[in-house]
């Protein structure tokens, strides 16, 4: 029988999550990506706590008439400005199972404009 899409993405996700860890030094910065909005984490797996959190329901990009794409790199932009601020300089990049393809790579593109390393 075939996977559904979201069977699809899970078995992506653990996939990858096998691999990718956080730490405090160089945190975990995981996507999530819904039809309308998109939000990423900065997340310490050994504590297991959320550093920073941005997504497209902030004030400032949720005012801004814009289409997804160009939301996700305002998203992009945002968390590598708090990173920045909170002296993170680079991460390990978690798509968490979505193809690494129009908002997930325009999000990822304008962190590392920003200044993130990974």
């Amino acid at each position: 029988m075939a996977l559904t899409k979201q069977e699809r993405r899970l078995r992506i996700k653990r996939r990858i999550r096998k691999s990718v860890s956080g730490t405090a030094e160089r945190p975990r910065m995981s996507v999530f990506r819904s039809n309308k909005q998109i939000s990423v984490q900065l997340i310490d797996d050994l504590s297991g706590k959320t550093l920073l959190a941005t997504s497209s329901l902030i004030k400032e990009i949720a005012e801004k008439s814009v289409n997804k794409i160009e939301q996700a790199e305002l998203v992009g932009q945002a968390i590598a400005e708090k990173a920045t601020a909170a002296g993170i300089s680079s991460v390990v990049f978690d798509r968490n199972g979505y193809l690494y393809h129009g908002r997930v790579k325009s999000l990822a593109d304008a962190a590392r404009k920003g200044g993130l390393k990974f």
